[in-house]
């Protein structure tokens, strides 16, 4: 059970300092956005690449922007140690996913809240995780979507077909309140933004989004 708060909801004026408050977390999650895939403008390369240099823990680089065939793979090459891009907005997906591990980068897929996952189930051999949005992508502190935790159930159905150890993440108002509804769908991979960082004390809100995950796994 591993969690990625997002710096979305970090103190952009300080984001060594706020990446070094969740030091005890297994990614920072980095959310860009470019304008055009969704209706919001955040950080892009040169950003990523002094993150990277000063992060404690390695970056998890979600990319909602238009174009990734051509731009994802920079952020590998930037230092973004995963690097999801959205099926909905890539020409050639599996080519994509290649090229992102051949950059060195595990490949992540994602799925906006409108998007089945059945057409895509296919890129499972190409990929090392799936993003199951839980909030419609493009802003931050969004209410929790529960009506996809089938969609959660699926993929994980398909995963353990599949065999190989595949992430499971999901994105959108994770919290203490719902972290232990997407474990028990079989997601395995959290990204939290307000619940760790509106807490007075990140790092234990990890710990305890961690322990909640652990303590209701998918059977």
């Amino acid at each position: 059970m591993q969690i990625s708060p997002s710096i979305l909801a970090a103190d952009f004026a300080n984001l060594e300092r706020e990446l070094a408050r969740i030091g005890n977390a297994d990614w920072a999650h980095v959310d860009v956005m470019d304008g055009h895939f969704v209706p919001n403008l955040t950080i892009g390369l040169p950003v990523v690449e002094a993150l990277a240099k000063v992060s404690l823990i390695p970056l998890d680089c979600h990319l909602m922007i238009d174009n990734p065939d051509r731009w994802a793979p920079q952020y590998a090459e930037a230092g973004g140690r995963s690097v999801t891009f959205h099926v909905e907005a890539a020409a050639d997906p599996k080519a994509l996913a290649r090229n992102l591990r051949a950059a060195g980068a595990r490949a992540g897929v994602a799925l906006k809240p409108g998007t089945p996952f059945t057409p895509y189930a296919d890129l499972l051999a190409e990929v090392d995780m799936v993003l199951v949005m839980t909030v419609e992508p493009g802003f931050g502190g969004q209410s929790f979507m529960a009506d996809q935790m089938p969609k959660v159930r699926e993929v994980r159905e398909a995963v353990s077909r599949q065999g190989g150890e595949i992430w499971i993440q999901v994105d959108g108002g994770v919290s203490a309140t719902t972290i232990e509804q997407c474990a028990e769908a079989g997601a395995d991979v959290f990204v939290a933004g307000s619940a760790v960082y509106g807490a007075q004390d990140a790092a234990a809100a990890v710990d305890e989004l961690r322990d909640l995950a652990r303590q209701h796994p998918a059977h």
